[in-house]
């Protein structure tokens, strides 16, 4: 889980990231005591559950057990593996990483660093050239034309590539940019069989396509010359920072908005977004030059519960909605489509009927499979029975992948009353196997039922004896005198307590210990301790106990004797004993009355 981080750095990030600020940058927090609370970013739930503790710097939910430091939030809100969350929270603290030996992490880093510095310098300079200059004139009589507003101009860093071959390849050699980086960056291409090199983008209005913490990874240019032999718009190739599959256009800007809503509307294209933002809705994200994919999912889904397809009115942006239902569908996303009325795209219609007008599209937003009824029923003729078969195969087919049977019902019914047949008749032809349901149903693994038990949940006293350990060195080592190990119960709680007092004065600290691998395990249990906010008084007296009240070891000593004399009544109990053997059993539970009236004492006097 550390990775190749010394623990020195690892320590000094999270020293610097404050898990308050930096939850309180994803989620709004609202104190709550000596913790702050929030509804669970995790899973979903009305009641907030969500404890962050600022003391302890760990954050736990009590709906779903999910626990950690501000290491594990990031990873797990931002679904990244743990370096990554630490290089984001070192970037943001302006930390310089150093790692132990890795073989070419550190030189990969190096690049993408190099690679990010690149980008940010190239968007500068085309943001310059939109600004002022005959460069930019066409590009900014394109975006008058389109209604683009100077604030959109500068939120979304538009620029503008000059019309020229060897622009940024100049550019870079002034700046100098190896010219096998810039080519790595998708900036510039090599010509074949040569070691010249011209610009990729060229008389092109420049999007610049961000990270989710807003870094410049790659670009988008779209033609502003009327060459019908030119394509209309030029993407950044895939590169050590850039991903298409991966990534959503303004997903940078609209984060906060998605989680306010839970909801995403989905768009097509860069100035659909940017109309549909400036105009009041916020709450959405494009896929970047390509089809909706399980990664985009996957981030969707850490923001919103249910997203609104929003895509042209033309026949491809039509096919594209529903090209997206099995994505959408695999990922539990609520699924609904705003139905652009043709010959309009969401930045045309915003145009000619105001950002209200739009908003309220969104809000009239139907089912995913009400859209697809009315859209099948209008690509095929209702009145054939050619055109009824392929109406009703289809909208089976996709019922069968949402695998819910009230769904299947429901679309039963309504697709029998716009065919104008019976119900029954229609709820026979939805029972049938959908086809590709009987592929994949043949071709699954079978999956074996998991042997894992739930991990047992510790006492009481235990309870508070591990926080007592966790949030203080002062008992550690009384406890390590005084206790053994045989009076816990709960077998979790015995491996906890030993790691804890065998490392004594070498222990770093709870987050330390559970970032290593083999103790991650622990993680849920932990950070529910730690994010208990119920005050201990006199821990002192908690743990060890004075002359008028017993303390939580001598209360676990004298539990361990009750269980032991329970086995022993058991045993004497049993009707072929023999004498000696009563005997013997009674001598022991005899000793064993008389320990538990004396006092607590350190190990090695104990009878």
């Amino acid at each position: 889980m550390g990775g190749f981080f010394t623990p020195a750095t690892l320590e000094q990030v999270r020293a610097a990231s404050d898990i308050v600020e930096i939850i309180g940058g994803y989620i709004p927090l609202k104190r709550n005591g000596a913790n702050f609370v929030a509804l669970c970013p995790f899973h979903r739930e009305k009641t907030p559950s969500f404890n962050v503790s600022a003391n302890k710097q760990f954050f736990h939910c009590y709906g779903c057990h999910k626990g950690g430091d501000v290491f594990t939030f990031v990873k797990e809100y931002e679904n990244i593996d743990f370096p990554d969350a630490v290089r984001r929270l070192a970037e943001r603290a302006h930390i310089v990483l150093e790692t132990e030996n890795q073989p070419g992490a550190s030189e990969s880093r190096h690049v993408k660093d190099r690679l990010l510095a690149l980008h940010e310098q190239i968007t500068q300079r085309w943001q310059a050239a939109l600004a002022a200059g005959e460069a930019g004139q066409l590009a900014r009589d394109y975006l008058a034309k389109r209604g683009v507003s100077d604030e959109a101009v500068k939120l979304f860093r538009l620029g503008c590539a000059p019309e020229a071959w060897d622009d940024t390849v100049n550019w870079a050699k002034s700046k100098d940019y190896e010219m096998s980086l810039v080519e790595q960056a998708g900036l510039v291409v090599r010509k074949d069989g040569s070691d010249h090199y011209y610009d990729r983008f060229r008389g092109r209005l420049i999007f610049p396509i961000c990270d989710e913490q807003g870094r410049v990874i790659g670009f988008s240019g779209r033609v502003l010359s009327g060459d019908e032999k030119t394509a209309k718009y030029v993407n950044s190739p895939e590169t050590p920072i850039f991903t298409k599959g991966k990534v959503m256009f303004g997903l940078d800007k609209s984060k906060r908005a998605l989680l306010d809503t839970h909801r995403a509307v989905i768009c097509e294209g860069q100035l659909d977004l940017i109309a549909c933002f400036m105009g009041g809705v916020n709450n959405i994200v494009a896929p970047q030059g390509t089809a909706l994919t399980a990664d985009h999912t996957r981030i969707l889904k850490r923001y919103v519960e249910e997203v609104v397809l929003c895509f042209d009115s033309d026949n491809a942006g039509q096919s594209a909605a529903v090209r997206s239902l099995d994505i959408l569908l695999a990922s539990g996303l609520a699924i609904r489509v705003a139905g652009v009325p043709a010959p309009h795209d969401p930045d045309s219609f915003i145009k000619d009927f105001g950002s209200k007008a739009f908003a309220q599209l969104i809000e009239n937003a139907v089912g995913f499979f009400d859209y697809y009824l009315d859209r099948l029923c209008k690509l095929h003729d209702s009145t054939t029975d050619r055109g009824r078969r392929n109406i009703v195969q289809e909208m089976s087919e996709a019922l069968h992948k949402a695998g819910n049977e009230v769904l299947v019902d429901t679309y039963a019914q309504k697709t029998a009353l716009r065919l104008g047949v019976a119900v029954e008749a229609m709820r026979k032809e939805f029972r049938k196997p959908s086809r590709a349901k009987t592929v994949a149903t043949e071709d699954a693994p079978e999956l074996a039922e998991s042997t894992e038990e739930p991990a047992q949940r510790p006492t009481q006293h235990e309870w508070w004896l591990l926080r007592a350990l966790l949030e203080s060195d002062d008992h550690v080592a009384w406890v390590a005198a005084h206790l053994d190990m045989a009076w816990l119960p709960t077998a979790g709680v015995r491996e906890i307590v030993s790691q804890r007092l065998a490392l004594g004065e070498s222990w770093t600290g709870v987050a330390a210990w559970l970032s290593q691998p083999e103790n991650s395990r622990w993680q849920s249990l932990i950070t529910e301790i730690l994010t208990d906010s119920r005050p201990i008084k006199e821990a002192a007296v908690l743990v060890q106990g004075s002359p008028a009240r017993d303390g939580i070891v001598k209360i676990l000593r004298d539990r361990d004797i009750e269980r032991r004399l329970a086995e022993l009544n058991r045993r004497l109990s049993a009707p072929d004993i023999l004498q000696t053997a009563s005997d013997e059993l009674l001598r022991e539970m005899q000793q064993l009355r008389q320990l538990k009236k004396q006092p607590l004492h350190a190990k090695s006097q104990d009878s």
